[in-house]
C-alpha cells in the first residue's frame, strides 16, 4: 500500500499502477521529504513530478504545502491511476485540486511547458540510458525558478546524472537500498 506520509493529506491511499512502474518506497519518501523540507524547498512550491507513475511524489508535496503540482506521465493508464490518487488527496485535503495530470512522454512535455518550478521530481524506469537522462536534465533547465532543486532517483547501479551538461550542481546523494538519489540545483554563475 502507498499512502501520504505527512501534511493536510497524512494518510489517503494512492493506488498503483499495476505493471511499468516503481513506486517510491515510504521509507524513501521519508527521508528524501526530511531532507528537502530542512531545505525549505516544499512549502509554496510549483512542483513537477515526471514519471510520475501513482504520482505519490508530487501529491506528497502538495500534502505538504506545496501550491501547485504538474505531473507527467507517459502510460495512459497509469496517468489515470494519476488523476484518480489526484483526486483522493484533494478530498482529503478539502480543496480543489492544484495538480494537473499530463498524459505524455516527459521531453515532449518538456519541450511545451510553462516555468518556473521549483521542485522537481525525475524518477524514471531504472532502464532508461544516460543519454535519454541527460537530454531530460537538459530540456528541463530553462524552466527552473533559480532556486529550484531537482530530485533525481534511480537504481543504486546507475551511474551519477551528467549534471553539468544541464547546468546543474550537487547538492546531495544518498544510497537508500537499490535506490540512489541526487538533489541538484541549477548552478550558480560567477
Amino acid at each position: 500500500m502507498t499512502r501520504i506520509i505527512a501534511g493536510a493529506a497524512r494518510g489517503a491511499r494512492l493506488d498503483v499502477p499495476g505493471t511499468g512502474t516503481r513506486p517510491t518506497s515510504d521509507r524513501v519518501r521519508e527521508s528524501l521529504f526530511g531532507a528537502l523540507e530542512s531545505m525549505d524547498a516544499v512549502d509554496g512550491a510549483r512542483v513537477l513530478d515526471l514519471y510520475a507513475g501513482s504520482g505519490a511524489l508530487g501529491l506528497e508535496a502538495w500534502s505538504r504545502g506545496a501550491v501547485h503540482v504538474d505531473l507527467v506521465e507517459i502510460s495512459r493508464s497509469a496517468a489515470n491511476v494519476v488523476g484518480r490518487n489526484a483526486a483522493v488527496v484533494a478530498k482529503a485535503m478539502a480543496r480543489s485540486a492544484a495538480t494537473k495530470v499530463h498524459q505524455s512522454a516527459v521531453r515532449s512535455y518538456l519541450s511545451r511547458a510553462q516555468g518556473p518550478f521549483d521542485l522537481v521530481f525525475t524518477d524514471p524506469p531504472y532502464d532508461l540510458d544516460d543519454a535519454a537522462m541527460t537530454a531530460d536534465l537538459v530540456a528541463l533547465a530553462p524552466l527552473l525558478s533559480p532556486d529550484a532543486v531537482v530530485v533525481i532517483e534511480r537504481g543504486r547501479r546507475a551511474t551519477a546524472p551528467d549534471l553539468d551538461a544541464a547546468g546543474l550542481s550537487l547538492l546531495r546523494e544518498k544510497t537508500y537500498g537499490d535506490t540512489r538519489v541526487w538533489w541538484a540545483e541549477p548552478a550558480r554563475s560567477g
